[in-house]
């Protein structure tokens, strides 16, 4: 099998292009760190009957144009960048491992609450503007409400690095994970619950139809009084316009997120707020992450189905 490689993974880690180049002698791999799609992505893959993949868009339109293609293998946490009707269509397997990379962001999580809850972003730009602040105050974690809307694979890693701080831990999730809260002491709460009584408010969704524009203007006026909200999600899935609205007015005290309904976000208007703290996507920004998701991507090409629309990860 040919493979085609527009991860960019593989530049970091050469013994694992070295590994790929053994089993797959023809493979090549694309120079440029931005993911491709359209006509030149439908260029670099043309005539290989297998990819492994960062988060290039694969639809009907590239898979219509790529007849030999049968396998593609995502090194990625998500995979909101493949279409599965189009996948179905064309006969084309997936390969994909589920919280991949949920060590790193389960860490970058726990990071996020604490900078905001401190000021530690606030202070650090006051200091890189010559201005040393004279007020540095900020909150305490310990004994607060954490709530997870989510508590699937990087849900459940949050909650294992929540516990030593003592808080209490509030999980909203649309399945039964009864036996992971009984041993952790989590709450099970439904999304109303989760809203009102949050301190904090941490997202670990997927994106798909239930979850786009979930947190509308109307769903976060019902978040608590000063709640901290962070996502290192996915994008799209809050109104970003209505989060800097209650931002400036103090209903929400802060906010950290790593994701964003357009990317790459650049003089995106959340960044001018002192009470919002913005990282590039890159939860996943650990060496260890990378590597295990090259290696699932590697997996792919053996291990793989076809997706099927309405169902998981597509549902």
């Amino acid at each position: 099998m040919r493979v085609a490689v527009t991860s960019p993974f593989f530049h970091f880690f050469p013994h694992l292009k070295d590994e790929l180049l053994e089993q797959y002698p023809d493979a090549k791999f694309k120079e440029q760190f931005p993911s491709i799609g359209g006509d030149e992505l439908v260029e670099f893959c043309q005539g290989y009957q297998g990819a492994i993949i960062g988060l290039d868009r694969f639809d009907d339109y590239v898979l219509s144009r790529l007849p030999e293609l049968k396998v593609i293998g995502l090194c990625s946490a998500g995979a909101d960048h493949i279409d599965p009707a189009a996948m179905k269509k064309h006969g084309v397997r997936m390969g994909w491992v589920a919280g991949i990379n949920k060590v790193a962001v389960s860490e970058m999580t726990i990071s996020h609450i604490i900078n905001i809850m401190r000021n530690f972003h606030k202070f650090s730009n006051q200091m890189y503007d010559g201005n040393w602040p004279s007020l540095r105050n900020g909150a305490l974690l310990n004994g607060r409400t954490v709530g997870l809307h989510g508590c699937g694979h990087i849900g459940k890693e949050v909650v294992k690095r929540l516990i030593p701080f003592g808080v209490n831990i509030l999980a909203c999730d649309r399945l039964d994970f009864s036996d992971f809260y009984e041993e952790y002491g989590v709450e099970a709460v439904d999304q109303e619950e989760l809203w009102a009584r949050s301190d904090v408010l941490s997202l670990h969704l997927s994106r798909n139809a239930t979850t786009i524009g979930l947190y509308s203007a109307d769903v976060l006026a019902k978040l608590k009084q000063g709640v901290y909200l962070v996502n290192t999600s996915r994008g799209n899935i809050v109104d970003e316009v209505a989060l800097k609205s209650r931002l400036e007015s103090g209903d929400i005290a802060a906010a950290a997120f790593d994701v964003y309904a357009v990317e790459p976000a650049i003089d995106d208007p959340l960044f001018a707020l002192p009470n919002f703290f913005g990282t590039p996507h890159t939860g996943a920004g650990a060496d260890e992450a990378w590597e295990a998701m090259a290696r699932s991507g590697i997996k792919g090409l053996t291990e793989n189905w076809i997706p099927e629309p309405g169902e998981y990860p597509y549902d």
